[in-house]
């Protein structure tokens, strides 16, 4: 048998044998890795549902050409990792939020603190003038001032986005001044704060940092 005859069986085999490695069901595997972030909140979810959603991609796509794909494995591997940390990853922010509230309060958000369509910006809303003298639960962001560490007072803000952080000042019904008490203080940070306490209304009162400030908090919790 000469040289040539030997190379096409060669050939011929790699053609028959040789199947490519489905990105899908890789990206698939990737995305299951990474559900665990599921844990951290509830928009990092959206990282399971696409690992389960690449993986019945990558595995439709090994069922219609099974001569030229593989990786059903790895799809699987992908699909079941996503669904693992997409249910405890809820179940858990779930649990954290039916808990989160110290007993004897009641959590508010700011939406309450908005004013009625077609007032002025700076008007108190009748759900807010309710709310002052209650003992309150609420979440927000720290606004960065001049003291990083030990803080005792400082803005509480609606969210981190570029509006309160990279450029102008926050709207002023999106902000809470924090009056910490009993001794707590707080070391500024990203992430989101727990503060509960005593709510207050002072229509007069300003910041250091901000200017006026319609809302306050008493806080004797952080968290």
């Amino acid at each position: 048998m000469s040289l040539a005859t030997h190379r096409e069986d060669y050939d011929a085999l790699d053609e028959v044998d040789y199947r490519a490695l489905s990105a899908p069901a890789v990206a698939s595997l990737v995305a299951g890795v990474l559900s665990c972030t599921a844990f951290a909140g509830w928009i990092m979810g959206a990282i399971p549902l696409v690992g389960i959603l690449l993986g019945v991609a990558a595995l439709w796509r090994i069922g219609q050409q099974p001569e030229s794909l593989t990786g059903a494995r790895l799809a699987w591997t992908g699909i079941t990792l996503s669904a693992l940390f997409w249910a405890s990853g809820a179940g858990w922010l779930a649990y954290e939020y039916a808990h989160e509230v110290p007993e004897g309060y009641t959590r508010i958000t700011y939406a309450e603190l908005q004013p009625e369509p077609g007032a002025a910006p700076d008007t108190v809303p009748t759900s807010a003038r309710r709310l002052d003298g209650q003992r309150v639960f609420i979440k927000g962001f720290a606004y960065p001032g001049k003291q990083s560490k030990g803080i005792e007072e400082f803005i509480l803000c609606r969210d981190k986005g570029t509006c309160c952080f990279g450029g102008p000042s926050p709207k002023l019904t999106d902000m809470i001044q924090i009056h910490l008490k009993n001794g707590l203080k707080l070391d500024h940070s990203l992430r989101v704060q727990k503060l509960a306490g005593t709510f207050r209304v002072e229509t007069s009162a300003a910041s250091d940092d901000l200017g006026r400030v319609l809302y306050h908090l008493d806080a004797e919790y952080l968290k």
